[in-house]
């Protein structure tokens, strides 16, 4: 079986797209519980992105994460993963491991003056509040039905992962990470993939899918390493020189002023907020304050060309939101 699948249900006569009319007025999804399902193969990201594409035009239709386990048994068939002891009825999908992961992004707060129509933009702030495995890797962003209406950013993030995983070993490994809904790791979740219908309004955005570049695919744990592990106690080995950590993170300063205030127009707001996000690392870390790492985005988006306190608010934001570390070593400066 191919691990480059995606799982397609069509629904009998019910919406599976929500209902957006002029003034506010938001109508949910239909209920559903029967479904006629296929699956069809994809090549990498350009070619989930045409699928995706597609299934944004079609109402009736919304993708599962699991793999159909019978290819006889598709038509008017309930999502189960396991029978259902009630009626009898028999499991039509199951957890197989596959390259393909979504993860939503729900109410990640934007920084003010954010432009979420830009979901460039967006989907790059979203890409850095996941685990770091993430952060240079390609992926397609999808905007759900509350993006741009809703406070915050609402997203679907699409990776391939470099080896196949079940929804389960997705679950262990992203359990907990803030911002993540980990609903579309379950086998039989269902995954919406039609864009809003809108009564007497226009759509918002000008566009749904976006693509961001990068590595082709995500690093994956290990088997072991996707076990709990047990929590280390903290070595003094471990620790690194005052002196060696201080150069450390003033080299890592000066660079990212640096990108900052040579920023190219139009990309001097992303740059700024990736720059923010990164050395806000250090602040948790207990290497750097929020105060300086405030003053210097601020100054350096000014000398990009921004006005003044417009890069504060990127980095207070920033400052506010990171609660890791990355691989940093925690611990106070000397």
């Amino acid at each position: 079986m191919s691990t480059d699948t995606l799982t397609i249900l069509r629904s009998r006569g019910r919406r599976l797209a929500k209902l957006i009319r002029a003034g506010g007025d938001v109508q949910g999804y239909d209920s559903a519980r029967t479904y006629d399902m296929h699956s069809v193969s994809f090549d990498g990201l350009e070619g989930l992105r045409d699928h995706l594409a597609a299934l944004a035009h079609r109402p009736e239709h919304c993708v599962v994460r699991g793999a159909i386990l019978d290819p006889n048994y598709t038509k008017g068939v309930r999502r189960l993963v396991h029978p259902d002891k009630e009626t009898g009825e028999r499991p039509t999908l199951v957890d197989a491991p596959c390259r393909l992961v979504a993860l939503d992004c729900d109410g990640i707060p934007a920084p003010e003056g954010m432009d979420r129509r830009d979901l460039d933009a967006c989907g790059i702030l979203a890409r850095l509040t996941m685990p770091a495995a993430f952060h240079n890797v390609a992926c397609i962003v999808q905007a759900t039905a509350g993006h741009a209406i809703k406070p915050g950013l609402r997203l679907r993030l699409w990776f391939l992962l470099e080896r196949a995983l079940t929804g389960a070993d997705c679950q262990r490994w992203l359990r907990g990470v803030p911002g993540v809904d980990p609903s579309t790791l379950r086998a039989a979740q269902v995954t919406y993939t039609a864009a809003p219908l809108f009564v007497d309004m226009a759509d918002p955005l000008p566009r749904r899918l976006a693509m961001l570049p990068g590595l082709d695919a995500v690093a994956c744990p290990t088997e072991a390493e996707l076990q709990p592990p047990p929590r280390p106690a903290a070595s003094p080995s471990r620790a690194v020189s005052a002196e060696t950590s201080d150069r450390y993170v003033r080299a890592a300063l000066m660079r990212a002023c640096s990108n900052i205030a040579t920023a190219a127009e139009g990309a001097r707001h992303p740059t700024a907020v990736a720059e923010a996000w990164g050395l806000a690392r250090f602040v948790v870390a207990g290497t750097m304050t929020a105060d300086e790492v405030i003053r210097a985005v601020d100054g350096a988006l000014e000398q990009a060309g921004k006005p003044k306190g417009e890069g504060a608010k990127i980095a207070a934001w920033a400052v506010s939101q990171r609660t890791d570390a990355g691989n940093l070593p925690i611990g106070g400066r000397g």
